[in-house]
Parts: structure tokens; C-alpha cells; sequence
């Protein structure tokens, strides 16, 4: 039997119908720079999230950029992170010309700990002249970029109030994220001054190729987002910044607007198949050698990826390969060890939380249209491996 990681085959056979007519729309109206498809999708991914405005751009990393940008921040600012996350998160940080300080994660959600960020402030920053200055490189604390990864929102509410208290911009990345939601009901995206969302095609709404959003509740930042996605031009050919090419396709649009009314039906087949593998693994009693992921009492997960911790994980991924079993390892090398970001000065044992997850986690398969026997052959493959 095979199972792979993920295959977006029967999805697009559902809504072939309904793609093909929105492609062949926009190829007949020739429109295909911000047109009606991108204003339509902004309004209700903006509204799907739970805030005001949506600025659809290029991708999600672009999204994470131009949030930086529009936030004037860059060469002697410092923005307080994961290491444990996509490459972008940190990559944009310092294409902005910025400085990414990590900071570890929790250990149950992978996401980026409140304690952690307090321990670093309390213990390598002072307030200089009103602002949040690190004792150590002497740049200015400028912003907090939490993570929502696989699919949980990051603990918000203690992460705003750091951030309101050393007046902090937030950035959320919820590239992995949309539709996630706290105890509350607050959807990913709606808690900081900016989110960004990606839909690239793995994501739970991707499009057809590269695509993303930024959201926020702030009209001012709205519209300088959207300045700053046509090079900074308002009105076109005057320039008053230095912005970007960072348009979302109307082609893109098209895909999407096509696909966002079925996204809660997706996640719920994604939470439909977690629950399933939650108790079939209870039941297997693997206790000792699998950890399924921690889901927040009454939250929301989405479950873009369903993320085990297990012992002997390298064996374990090439046994479920010879079963035909498609997996990932998210992410194998914290950014801190990253080649591209040694000038940080970092060294393994710094982010011990974001080290053991490198080294212990697998992403197994969970898109909606898996079937049971599926779900049940992944279960008993890797009931074997330890038996």
C-alpha cells in the first residue's frame, strides 16, 4: 500500500471544473496584474482571518519581507525569533538588513516560548533612551516575529503583552497557519500588527505556484503595504520609497478564490485523520517511542503537518520509505547552525528545545483525502519498526 506524504491530485480532480472556468476567466479578460480575482481574494482571506485588511502578494516569504519594510525596520535593528522553523522566517530578517535573535521554542508546540523571549531580555537588554537595546551587539530590539507552525497558534497572549511592553511590532508568520485559531477563537494572523500568510501549493489553500498575503487590522500599514508591493510607487513612476515587485498574480487569485470556501472542510479532514492516528498510537501503546504532537485544550490546529517526536528517527523514515510511506523532517538544522547565519556567533547546545526537535521529529502523511487503511498502514509501520 502505498501512502504519500502528500498527493494534491484528488483535490484538484474535485474542483477541476470550477479552476478551469476561473483560469479561462481571467485569460479572457486579460487582466492579470491586481485585478478583481486579487481584490476578491484579499477582502476574504482578510475576513477568514479575522481581520480588516488583506494585501495579497508574490509568496509567503515576500509577505514576511515587506512586513519588515513597511515597519522601517533594517541595518541596526534586531528581530526576536525561532530557530526552529522555514529558512524565511530568519532569511527575511536579514534581507531586510536586520539582525535575527532567536530565542528557543516549547517543547510541546515547537512554537516560540514566552519564558524564552523574557529570559533573553530580562538577562542581554536594556532601555536606552526608550528603546530595547541588546547589551551585547548594541542594536535595537525593533520587533517580535513568532512562529504558528505545523498548523498551532504560538501562545499570543504573553507574547503580545512582551511586546507591548517594550514597544515591540508582531509579526506573525502563519504560513503554516491559516484558519488556526487560540481557546478564544482569535484566528492565526489576528493578534500582531501584520501577518503573513503563504499558499504555496503544500500549504492546506495553496495555489498553483507561488503565492501569498499580508492581513492586518491597521488601514495606515495597509496602504503602505500595498505601495510597497509595486516598488513604492503612488502614484505610479513617484517613488517616496524603495519597495518591491511583490504582486500577487491575478491568476493565482483565480485558483484561490476557487479553493478558499473548501478549506474548512479540508481541515476538518485533517482533523479527522490527527484524531485518528492520536488513537490508534494510544492504542499500539508506543508510548515510550512515539510522542504524537500536542494539541492546546480547545484550540484550533490545522494540521498543515502532523509532527511525531520518536527515538531512532533516520531509521525509522527509511523503514516507513521501504513501505512505501512518504515522510519529511522538519527542519533538520536549526537556523542557528546554519552555515549562511555563523556571523551570529551561535554553537550547538544554545537552543537545546530547537536542537532536540531537529533531531526527533517526523512529519507524517495528513492531508484530507488519505483513507483509513492508509492512516492504519502508517500506524502499523511503525508499530513494527519498534516491535
Amino acid at each position: 500500500m502505498k501512502v504519500p506524504l502528500l498527493d494534491l491530485k484528488p483535490q484538484y480532480r474535485a474542483l477541476k471544473a470550477g479552476i478551469d472556468a476561473a483560469i479561462e476567466a481571467v485569460s479572457e479578460s486579460q487582466h492579470f496584474i491586481l485585478g478583481p480575482a486579487v481584490r476578491q481574494l484579499e477582502a476574504d482571506v482578510a475576513a477568514y482571518t479575522g481581520t480588516q485588511f488583506g494585501v495579497g502578494v508574490s509568496s509567503g516569504t515576500d509577505a514576511l519581507l515587506v512586513a519588515l519594510m513597511v515597519l522601517d525596520i533594517g541595518p541596526g535593528d534586531e528581530v526576536i525569533t525561532s530557530p526552529y522553523t522555514f529558512f524565511a522566517t530568519a532569511g527575511t530578517i536579514a534581507r531586510a538588513g536586520a539582525r535575527p535573535v532567536y530565542c528557543d521554542i516549547d517543547p510541546a508546540t515547537f512554537n516560540l516560548s514566552p519564558a524564552a523571549v523574557e529570559r533573553f531580555i530580562a538577562r542581554d537588554c536594556e532601555v536606552q533612551g526608550g528603546r530595547l537595546v541588546n547589551r551585547r551587539t548594541k542594536g535595537t530590539i525593533k520587533a517580535l516575529m513568532p512562529v504558528h507552525l505545523y498548523g498551532q497558534v504560538a501562545d499570543m497572549d504573553p507574547l503580545v503583552a512582551i511586546a507591548r511592553k517594550h514597544k515591540l511590532r508582531v509579526i506573525e508568520d502563519a504560513a503554516q497557519a491559516i484558519g488556526a485559531a487560540d481557546a478564544q477563537g482569535r484566528r492565526a494572523c489576528a493578534f500582531g500588527d501584520i501577518g503573513c500568510l503563504s499558499f504555496f501549493p503544500t500549504k492546506n489553500l495553496g495555489a498553483f505556484g507561488d503565492a501569498g498575503m499580508c492581513v492586518t487590522n491597521d488601514a495606515a500599514l495597509a496602504e503602505r503595504l500595498r505601495i510597497f508591493r509595486v516598488h513604492g510607487g503612488e502614484p505610479k513612476y513617484y517613488h517616496a520609497f524603495i519597495g518591491g515587485n511583490f504582486r500577487l498574480d491575478e491568476l493565482q487569485a483565480a485558483v484561490l478564490n476557487v479553493k478558499l470556501p473548501h478549506l474548512d472542510a479540508w481541515t476538518a479532514g485533517r482533523q479527522r485523520n490527527a484524531a485518528y492516528y492520536d488513537a490508534a498510537f494510544a492504542k499500539a501503546a508506543l508510548g515510550a517511542q512515539v510522542a504524537p504532537p500536542v494539541a492546546m485544550a480547545g484550540a484550533r490546529h490545522i494540521y498543515n503537518q502532523y509532527v511525531i517526536r520518536v527515538a531512532r528517527r533516520d531509521a525509522l523514515r527509511a523503514h516507513l520509505a521501504s513501505r512505501d510511506i512518504g515522510t519529511e523532517i522538519y527542519y533538520p538544522v536549526p537556523l542557528h547552525l546554519q552555515k549562511c547565519f555563523a556571523y551570529l556567533g551561535h554553537a550547538a547546545g544554545d537552543f537545546p528545545e530547537s536542537e532536540r526537535a531537529a533531531a526527533e521529529t517526523l512529519a507524517l502523511p495528513i492531508f484530507p483525502e488519505l483513507e483509513t487503511a492508509q492512516l492504519q498502514h502508517v500506524v502499523d509501520s511503525i508499530a513494527g519498526f519498534y516491535a
